[in-house]
């Protein structure tokens, strides 16, 4: 079997300073960065402009883990709890409290540092999806058409519960890599769905070995499968991030406003197995917004794979959104890709 190319590297790639910004919390820092990845060759009208927001753990590099512009509280560049605080010191716990509106305003300010001011399209899935539609209210008139996936215009109970518990994991684990291990494997479980566990992994012995009808410390397959996503994530996420970062995703709540015209078209993407994003609650937001007289539909993507299916079926996801942009792609010879990430 012939090995997967790497991916593309971002033609540019920098960190925009938009200087000082102040949350929606009330706390002003007094100079944020952005973190911001391109693709191709960007038209200074925006008619080939695709912001790709990345999902909880992405990074502006899209093609690297959709093949990303970082979010303000993420760990992957753009301003966060690692970054150093006036003190010299990183912010750690003492970084303030991040709405996915502070995400996208933040955004904004980078790509107008960088003379964008229309997008063609605003893309991205679960978090980045929440990210596409406050673009939205942000934009008026100045994004064409926004691609919400697996998700909605807000964020579940059970989805805030399930995030708490993650959290907790990380407070009163033994040490913070334990805990980011624990959160992920919490994580992990909400974006599968029994029936791709099942075919994995069903009830089969973990392939590395031992019994755990003899010894209580062996594992079975899935098991070992969350211990390996749970290494791999820790490796990578700073705790303070994690907890930035799902707690903007807990905030999320647009049910009470309405975006200003004029409307961008709206495209809500559910997965026939999520039961994180329910795909009932993603076709209701479609609906509503048809009922203000936007453009909107709602497509299923049928797939076993759960939450992730946005990532583990991207060949049926493009299928399923190409009818969609037909007139996006006839319109333009070139394209180009912006892809953020947290501050």
């Amino acid at each position: 079997m012939s090995e997967r190319p790497p991916p593309p590297a971002p033609t540019l790639e920098r960190d925009v300073s938009i200087g000082p910004f102040t949350f929606d919390c009330g706390v002003t820092l007094d100079d944020v960065v952005q973190r911001v990845s391109v693709y191709g060759e960007p038209r200074r009208d925006g008619r080939n402009l695709v912001l790709v927001n990345h999902a909880l753990t992405g990074s502006s590099r899209v093609a690297d883990w959709w093949g990303e512009i970082n979010v303000v509280g993420s760990c992957y560049g753009s301003t966060g709890p690692t970054s150093p605080a006036p003190d010299g010191k990183p912010y750690g716990s003492r970084f303030p409290v991040v709405s996915v509106s502070d995400m996208v305003r933040a955004q904004r300010l980078a790509l107008r540092e960088m003379g964008f001011e229309r997008l063609a399209l605003v893309t991205g899935g679960s978090l980045g999806g929440m990210q596409a539609l406050e673009w939205a209210f942000k934009g008026a008139g100045d994004v064409a058409r926004t691609l919400v996936i697996g998700a909605y215009d807000h964020f579940s109970a059970m989805g805030i519960a399930l995030n708490a518990v993650a959290r907790e994991a990380i407070r009163i684990a033994k040490t913070p890599q334990a805990g980011v291990e624990l959160a992920r494997k919490i994580a992990m479980l909400t974006y599968k769905s029994e029936a791709l566990l099942a075919e994995r992994h069903g009830r089969k012995f973990d392939r590395k070995g031992g019994d755990p009808t003899r010894n209580p410390d062996d594992r079975f397959d899935v098991e070992g499968y969350l211990d390996y996503q749970g290494g791999l994530f820790s490796a990578r996420m700073d705790p303070e991030a994690y907890r930035i970062v799902t707690r903007a995703m807990d905030l999320f709540e647009t049910r009470d406003r309405t975006p200003a015209k004029p409307y961008p078209q709206f495209t809500f993407v559910g997965i026939s197995s999520d039961w994180l994003f329910l795909p009932e609650y993603v076709r209701a937001s479609a609906e509503r917004f048809a009922k203000l007289g936007a453009d909107s539909i709602y497509l299923e993507l049928e797939s076993n794979h759960g939450h992730d299916a946005f990532l583990a079926d991207p060949g049926h996801l493009r299928t399923l959104v190409a009818p969609r942009l037909a007139a996006l792609y006839a319109e333009l010879a070139t394209s180009v890709t912006l892809s953020e990430g947290s501050a």
